[in-house]
């Protein structure tokens, strides 16, 4: 039987913050549109550095770094992931569709697809993730090029935008990776 050490931080090989800055990123952008949980906020911040991506876009009324509640989640992603501010999330979405990227909300809709059916020839991409109990505006998504959805096989059928917006990004990373 195979044991298992656990890695003290030394051993995982992280990346200084001054490495991660200039290494390659997935082309994937996260936008956080009303976002109200500073923790939720902070933890796609986290999750953003671990995946890679590009940059997070924050808009509307999502809080912005410096925050202590940013802060406790993010753990420090906060500093090495790009982000940038835009109150208008129309404007920020015009803008990444002029530069060819495609726009990806992540809500249950009609027409919407699973996640796990993206391919290469989809990116770069933005996903899109919205407020903890409204979603995603009609009027985001009307600019949406794809809504992707996470099917649900419970009671439930929503996932806390953190969690939600992980497993979207982490497949993506896998669909990118896979193809290049």
């Amino acid at each position: 039987m195979q044991e298992f050490r656990k890695l003290d931080g030394a051993e995982m090989n992280r990346l200084s913050a001054e490495q991660y800055s200039g290494s390659p990123k997935h082309p994937l952008v996260l936008m956080l549109h009303n976002v109200r949980s500073m923790w939720n906020v902070g933890s796609m911040f986290r999750t953003a550095d671990a995946a890679g991506i590009q940059k997070i876009i924050l808009s509307g009324y999502t809080a912005t770094p410096p925050r202590k509640e940013i802060d406790k989640t993010a753990l420090g992603a906060q500093n090495t992931v790009v982000w940038e501010y835009h109150a208008d999330p129309l404007e920020a979405i015009s803008g990444l569709k002029n530069d060819g990227v495609r726009i990806c909300g992540l809500e249950i809709t009609e027409g919407s697809r699973p996640y796990t059916t993206m391919n290469f020839s989809d990116f770069p991409i933005c996903l899109v993730v919205g407020n903890e109990v409204e979603g995603l505006e009609d009027e985001v998504l009307q600019l949406c090029d794809e809504v992707l959805e996470i099917p649900q096989y419970g009671t439930k059928h929503s996932l806390n935008v953190a969690v939600a917006a992980g497993v979207v990004l982490f497949e993506l990373v896998h669909v990118f990776r896979r193809s290049v």
